[in-house]
């Protein structure tokens, strides 16, 4: 499995969702905010100690997660 520098999982943490490394913001909150339109900018102002990086950490954990997730079609 890929090791992402700016993602962890705790089981103490947010029930061990995926979040930004020494945070509480889930990888599923940073989509969210950009699937409801919101820039990487706009979410760096709601949340001031993340940075770009982070932004796309979270998109590219989300890729490779769907890229490896097996799909049946009925």
């Amino acid at each position: 499995m890929k090791k992402y520098d700016n993602i962890e999982s705790k089981p103490e943490v947010m029930f061990g969702k995926p979040v930004i490394k020494d945070t509480r913001i889930t990888v599923e909150q940073i989509l969210r905010k950009l699937s409801g339109g919101m820039t990487a900018e706009e979410i760096i102002k709601d949340h001031p100690h993340l940075r770009q990086e982070d932004i796309f950490a979270a998109q590219e954990f989300a890729a490779d997660y769907l890229a490896a997730e097996e799909i049946a079609f009925a």
